[in-house]
């Protein structure tokens, strides 16, 4: 890591959250060495804001400690810098940092995160905000309101954002009308969700399809079928055991260009495991190795080595790489 480094860290609601990221960060903090700035954000204060503080101050590394949401936020305001971005896993699922390679351990990922080195990445962007792993409309930013209420009683835990999924299925009522363009073809549909992924790990995770529009430099959408209650349980259950079944559950379409028009014109949107309520029409665009990232040394050298193989023996090396952006 080269300095000066800053580092953000989501200490939520409470003293005590606060007070085991010192734990957790202090002994990394006397590894590295040289006086890191650290900066505690609590509930109810701007992530953003702080990353554009660190950003004008001149650091030449940002760590962005806390889940998804937190690390989407400064990774936003670091797009098209040289300033590299760190992450430390202290969220719900961590998808981006498991993402670069990252142990879940917060402990291990502090080790793996004092020996990272730097690389470039693609990101997506919705009408001009930054997502990591994935953006969608439709039945996946209703299960996002239901999980947040229901961390706000029991807390947040895997099991916890399992029961918001059936929750939200359980008051499903019916699908939305929709006019999605991808790359210049348009189709009107009535869908319960639109998924646009721009990582391929958690494909990886629920074994679906999708990589190889990823290897491209594209999106893999995913559309859901016009279906029941009872059909989108049959799903959530399969997706879960990992036997999600294409051209049934889910049309798959690559595209880099995707536009998404719905009847009504302000809608939510999820985005990196959050909420934003955004105004349609709703353009989906990839930003080329837009955000320079430390990942695990493994991750990057093995990066490094596809993507001097897909130079040297051209585009035909990346349908075979097996890599995601």
């Amino acid at each position: 890591m080269q300095g000066p480094i800053c580092i953000i860290a989501n200490t939520g609601a409470g003293r005590k959250k606060a007070a085991q990221l010192h734990a957790l960060l202090d002994p990394m903090i006397e590894k590295i060495g040289g006086h890191p700035d650290l900066r505690l954000i609590r509930e109810g204060e701007d992530i953003a804001a702080a990353a554009r503080d660190a950003r004008a101050g001149g650091f030449a590394t940002i760590i962005a400690a806390g889940g998804d949401g937190t690390v989407c936020a400064v990774a936003a305001e670091l797009i098209g810098t040289d300033i590299a971005m760190g992450v430390l896993p202290m969220g719900t699922f961590n998808f981006f940092s498991r993402s670069l390679g990252f142990p879940e351990d917060p402990q291990e990922a502090v080790a793996a995160l004092t020996e990272a080195e730097p690389r470039k990445i693609a990101v997506g962007e919705i009408n001009g905000r930054v997502f990591l792993n994935n953006a969608s409309l439709g039945l996946y930013p209703a299960i996002l309101e239901s999980r947040e209420q229901i961390y706000d009683r029991f807390g947040r835990s895997r099991m916890a954002a399992y029961w918001s999924v059936l929750r939200t299925i359980a008051g499903f009522r019916r699908p939305s009308v929709m006019k999605v363009t991808v790359d210049g073809e348009a189709r009107r549909l009535r869908t319960p969700m639109v998924f646009v992924a721009a990582n391929g790990y958690q494909l990886d995770q629920f074994g679906l399809p999708g990589n190889e529009c990823l290897d491209r430099g594209q999106f893999a959408v995913f559309l859901a079928p016009d279906c029941s209650r009872g059909q989108l349980v049959r799903f959530a259950a399969r997706l879960a055991l990992r036997k999600a079944r294409p051209q049934t559950d889910f049309e798959l379409i690559c595209g880099a260009d995707i536009v998404i028009e719905t009847r009504r014109p302000r809608r939510n949107i999820a985005r990196d495991g959050e909420r934003d309520r955004m105004t349609g029409p709703f353009r989906f665009r990839m930003l080329p190795a837009a955000l320079m990232v430390l990942a695990p040394v493994a991750e990057a050298e093995r990066s490094a080595s596809v993507a001097n193989r897909i130079a040297a023996e051209g585009p035909g090396a990346a349908a075979a790489s097996g890599t995601a952006a």
